[in-house]
């Protein structure tokens, strides 16, 4: 049977290799629909090749241009903008499953609106369930529909743990430790936005990259990790490894490790999360072992790489402040991707916010939005003058 598929940030590095597992899918996979932010070239080279029936551009300059572009080409396919296009995209009535590529907190919206379509997802937007992972994870139940890892880590854990028994299973998240590994406390508070962009193992897009080097995907990773799989945090470890060869790993109850392994290859996770319960014959790069001089591990260091901590301490407190810290870590890392602050000051800023925000316990989705929305606005006054936010309560 074939999947239709919806590519909700389809010119970013997950959406463009997907699309490169669609291509290898011998027909198993179609592309439905596909969105993006602002690259309508981009999305243009894609409706030529795949002709989905609807596309959607987060700018509103951007779905004009496209929209332009596609009369001319006499190609007629609609052309939505904005969130709302994302929704369109992803519960188009063609489409079954919706991955969810987008980065940020932006694709919270257009995931719990394609569950409640029954749409199945494959989840590459781990802010996701760092934001609302309660309210995703009860309303994918109720709908009866799955969401598979497409992070490398969370499919490892997803595949290590087929056929197990999952009670008082131990996670343990591998991290490559990103390009600053070795670095001091002193060295990490010059190093520019080009050196973190540099990562060693992967390729990715420019904010994941970032928090990669701060650490704080990991920790978005365990908060993604504890919805997933319904596991504790006092059961989520993590690992720095800087090979990038064991992916993660799962410890049962008889002391038994069992560990994925692989190049570092987005494809496999993707393909894992679009072909499960089956698997595909694939042509790319095996892992030879035999190359491999050492497989190393060491606990990550949270006095050099304290956005890992902050998120965790989010995680175990629940309620409004995963949206809180992960909105504020968003704003953070942009204003050093646009060379605003310094590496050091994401976590100060994200800590900021943390402590003045008014915490709520069990927050609907409108809260948690409002509390995602408190959380930029105070990043953003401190970015840009320094100060605290004491009067801009979102209750």
């Amino acid at each position: 049977m074939t999947k239709r598929l919806a590519i909700l940030g389809s010119t970013g590095s997950i959406g463009r290799q997907t699309l490169d597992v669609v291509d290898q899918s011998e027909g198993r996979l179609e592309v439905g629909t596909v969105a993006a932010g602002t690259n309508w070239q981009g999305v243009l080279e894609q409706v030529r090749r795949y002709r989905p029936r609807l596309v959607a551009m987060m700018d509103s300059v951007a779905a004009e241009k496209l929209a332009d572009a596609l009369q001319k080409e006499d190609i007629h396919i609609p052309v939505c903008t904005g969130e709302d296009g994302l929704v369109k995209a992803a519960c188009h009535p063609e489409v079954d499953t919706v991955v969810t590529a987008v980065s940020g907190a932006i694709g919270l919206g257009p995931t719990m609106q394609a569950i409640e379509a029954g749409k199945h997802i494959a989840l590459a937007n781990k802010e996701t369930l760092v934001a609302a992972g309660a309210l995703v994870m009860a309303a994918a139940r109720n709908k009866g529909i799955s969401i598979l890892p497409v992070d490398s880590e969370h499919s490892a854990i997803f595949q290590c743990l087929q056929g197990q028994d999952r009670r008082h299973a131990r996670l343990i998240l591998t991290a490559s430790g990103g390009p600053f590994r070795d670095k001091s406390v002193e060295e990490l508070y010059h190093v520019t936005a080009d050196d973190a962009l540099r990562h060693p193992n992967w390729r990715m897009g420019p904010k994941i990259t970032i928090d990669s080097a701060t650490l704080m995907n990991k920790g978005l990773e365990v908060i993604e990790a504890r919805w997933l799989f319904d596991t504790d945090f006092d059961d989520i470890e993590v690992l720095v490894h800087p090979q990038s060869i064991i992916h993660s790993m799962v410890e049962f109850t008889d002391s038994s490790v069992i560990a994925q392994l692989g190049l570092p290859d987005m494809r496999l996770p993707i393909q894992y999360a679009l072909s499960y319960p089956d698997r595909w014959t694939t042509n790319w790069p095996r892992l030879n072992l035999t190359k491999m001089s050492s497989l190393t591990f060491q606990a990550p260091d949270l006095q050099r790489f304290p956005c890992l901590k902050l998120a965790i301490r989010a995680g175990r407190a629940g309620g409004t402040l995963p949206a809180v810290m992960n909105a504020a870590n968003e704003i953070a890392v942009h204003a050093f991707l646009d060379r605003k602050i310094g590496f050091m000051d994401i976590p100060k800023i994200v800590e900021d916010a943390m402590e003045a925000h008014e915490w709520m316990r069990e927050p609907d989705l409108l809260t948690i939005r409002r509390a995602d929305e408190w959380a930029r606005t105070f990043a953003e006054m401190r970015v840009n003058h320094g100060r605290e936010v004491s009067d801009c309560s979102p209750f």
